[in-house]
């Protein structure tokens, strides 16, 4: 078994539809099946829905808890009306959290952390490593361009054990940043 860094972050950004959550699902499987604890930070844009609006948690939210704990034998979610407050930052989120061998974020395209690009130029838009220093590697189904910027990795998306072997390393390295 690999020796885990603790507090260790990875962003996985991309573009809608490039593959991100694919990308992640088989990491988290991967990495969870060789003995590490792995945390998922999702952002979303759109509201979230954890109960439709008739059950009791959405009821009691709606009649203006600041949280509901909704527990079962299975698993348990917190839900947090924010109300008038600011969209919490990352560092503030990922508080909250157990404890984990890796952080990995989807989303988040603009915080300071260690990250990797899932790039795929069919979906004609631009791509981000370009312009941020944070990413580390790009895991994109073309070549690699001849003016790459040193020091980011290029990865075969179509091999996501490529991917996943890059991550062990960069863990094991402490490559990432820290939480």
């Amino acid at each position: 078994m690999l020796v885990a860094m603790a507090g260790q972050i990875l962003g996985v950004v991309g573009w809608s539809g490039s593959g991100k959550t694919s990308l992640l699902e088989y990491l988290v499987r991967e990495l969870t099946a060789s003995g590490h604890k792995i945390n998922v930070v999702k952002h979303s844009h759109h509201d979230v829905v954890i109960e439709p609006p008739q059950k009791d948690s959405s009821r009691l939210r709606h009649a203006g808890a600041q949280e509901v704990l909704l527990a079962s034998p299975y698993r348990y979610v917190i839900v947090h009306e924010l109300r008038q407050e600011a969209e919490p930052t990352l560092r503030e989120l990922v508080s909250h959290l157990a404890f984990a061998d890796l952080t990995m974020v989807e989303g988040y395209k603009w915080e300071t952390i260690s990250k990797i690009e899932v790039f795929r130029p069919s979906l004609g838009k631009a791509a981000i490593y370009t312009e941020d220093e944070d990413i580390l590697a790009v895991a994109s189904d073309v070549p690699a361009p001849l003016d790459l910027r040193p020091g980011v990795q290029w990865l075969d998306l179509n091999q996501p054990r490529l991917v996943l072997h890059w991550i062990i390393a960069a863990m094991q390295n402490n490559i990432l940043k820290k939480i």
